[in-house]
This record gives C-alpha cells, structure tokens and sequence, in this order.
C-alpha cells in the first residue's frame, strides 16, 4: 500500500523479504536507541545479526497466519508491525501483535496505517478471535492509538519491567475481539 505523509514523503506498507534482512537489523537498532517503550535494550539488539535477521523474516513468510510488515521510506525501513498467532489449541484463536516505528517518523501516522493494513489482514484470517498487545504503562501515545482502535485494557502486572536506569514500570495488556465478544463469561478458576 501507498500513503503520504504529511511532510509529503511517500510511505510504502509491504511484507518484508530475505533481502531486507540487513536494512530490518539496522532500523531495529534504532528503534530501540529511539526509546525505552520497546522490551529489547540498545546492548541486546546490538546481538542481533543478519542471519537471525533473515530467520526472522522467513519464520513469518512460512507462517501462514503470522504477518510481518515493514512501512519504508524513501527506501528507508521506518517502522515495523508483527502478528503472531497463538501456536497451541487452547490460544490458536488468538494473536499477539508489536509496532515500533523509528523517532523521526514519530506522530505521522504510520502506526495508525500499519494498524490499519493490519486489520484489513486479520480479515482474511477469521480463525484469529482475539488480538492482544503488551504496552508499558507510560507509553501514553501507544496506548491512545490502540484505544482508538477499540483495544480495552485487560490487565497490569504491576512494577513488571526494570529500564535499564533502575525504573520500575507496569505492564498492561490490551485485547480486542475481532470477530464478537464471547458471549459467555470467563469460567471461575477453581
């Protein structure tokens, strides 16, 4: 897909190949240099390497119900959107799903636009129920989006992550139902 930004720049949305591999490991280490609201530290991502890279990109080609998108400009990789299903009977209906985009592209709309194309995914793949995402607590910008997209917060675990500066933070999960909502409550744990 196609799109312009409001600074006029054209943004492609598409699926990645092997052949990004190198161009995906090099905006990874940004992204994350860009800001602590990603789970992956500046020293872990600097690990990563073309080759686990490209086993990346084709762990989510071979996958026919995971997507991997790339939104690129001016032949630059600028932000990234996974779906990962659930790879067990009891979660096969459901999905978890990571966006990250690049600082200098920050509020342009291309999480919105990468949501977007992936939604449009998600309904062609009707045997993904529920999607869910994790967010720390004060990603304030991330949480707004995945509100406006009708994503409900379901749960906190409370001081889950330590930043790297000694920071606690909470984490939250946020779900949404894509098909209904169940029409049965929860069975109690007993």
């Amino acid at each position: 897909m196609h799109y312009f930004l409001s600074n006029g720049e054209e943004l492609i949305i598409r699926e990645p190949v092997p052949d990004d591999a190198a161009a995906l490991l090099s905006y990874f280490q940004q992204a994350v240099r860009d800001t602590e609201f990603l789970m992956t530290t500046p020293t872990e991502a600097s690990q990563h390497t073309l080759r686990s890279e490209q086993d990346f990109i084709r762990s989510f080609r071979n996958h026919p119900h995971n997507l991997y998108l790339v939104a690129v400009v001016q032949d630059q990789i600028v932000g990234t959107l996974s779906v990962t299903q659930g790879n067990r009977s009891k979660i096969e209906h459901t999905a978890e799903f990571g966006i990250a985009v690049i600082r200098e592209y920050w509020n342009m709309g291309i999480g919105r636009r990468l949501m977007t194309q992936m939604f449009r995914w998600l309904s062609h793949h009707p045997q993904i129920q529920l999607l869910y995402c994790k967010v720390m607590a004060n990603n304030e910008k991330a949480i707004h989006l995945y509100q406006s997209f009708g994503f409900m917060e379901e749960g906190r675990l409370s001081r889950f992550l330590r930043q790297p500066g000694g920071e606690y933070v909470d984490l939250l999960y946020f779900t949404k139902w894509l098909n209904h909502e169940p029409n049965a409550p929860l069975a109690e744990s007993v």
